[in-house]
């Protein structure tokens, strides 16, 4: 399929391509200032994503860029249909993570956590009844090679979703928003982290994305059908949802 002009996005993530080694050293305040800057609107969120799953259990469900593993749990916890997720990650040190932290919670016998590329996996296509990801598709090479992945790896009918930062439609709350982005986070960031360009790269990334009208387009393109988006507190983030043709 011809592609266009590139966007403003696709310049960012070219020249940020090598990012996700950075966020190994910020692995282990990760959660904390997730939490913190989203005001803890992220547990939420990821409640919200999980209720999305179509389908019926038991439920074979793929996390790609699962970080700490957050939206994975998050899956577990609150979907008693879910039978088994496997969560992949490109970071070993988040994973690390996310692994003690499924001990933790008596959920480690349910989740299974891989060192794996998002954009492409080496997971057997058509082998999952649902796939989410958690804020992690904008730090991804390519956004719409990553969503023919998701595709690729569920079978026919199988849910995907999406949750991701989005910039607000309301002028007054877009602005307090960018500037939130722009000079709290990575200045908290920085100070909890020690690695401040890591939150300056948050605020790029979120202004460069794809918008919830073009992401749906995207989301269409990658072989997905009834495409829908949920706005979340004023549209600082989004769902997005759609089921393999």
């Amino acid at each position: 399929m011809p592609k266009g002009p590139p966007s403003a996005y696709d310049a960012l993530r070219c020249k940020t391509s090598s990012l996700s080694p950075s966020f190994g050293p910020i692995a282990r305040t990760y959660d904390f200032l997730n939490h913190l800057l989203s005001l803890g609107c992220d547990f939420r969120w990821r409640r919200q994503a999980a209720d999305l799953l179509g389908g019926r259990g038991p439920l074979k469900v793929v996390d790609l860029a699962t970080g700490t593993g957050d939206m994975a749990l998050a899956l577990l916890r609150r979907r008693e249909d879910v039978a088994e997720v496997t969560a992949l990650d490109i970071s070993e040190e988040m994973l690390s993570l996310a692994r003690r932290k499924a001990g933790r919670n008596g959920l480690a016998q349910r989740v299974c956590f891989v060192r794996d590329d998002a954009t492409e996996t080496s997971l057997p296509a058509a082998s999952f009844d649902a796939a989410t990801m958690a804020f992690g598709i904008r730090n991804t090479p390519d956004a719409a090679q990553t969503l023919e992945e998701m595709c690729r790896l569920l079978k026919p009918g199988g849910t995907a979703v999406v949750l991701e930062f989005s910039l607000p439609g309301n002028r007054l709350v877009c602005a307090g928003y960018l500037a939130y982005l722009r000079f709290v986070v990575p200045l908290a960031g920085g100070l909890i982290s020690g690695n401040r360009e890591a939150y300056r790269y948050l605020n790029r990334s979120i202004e460069a994305f794809h918008q919830p009208a073009a992401f749906c387009h995207l989301m269409e393109q990658a072989g997905f059908a009834h495409v829908q988006v949920v706005p979340l507190t004023w549209g600082v983030a989004s769902i997005y949802s759609g089921s393999k043709r």
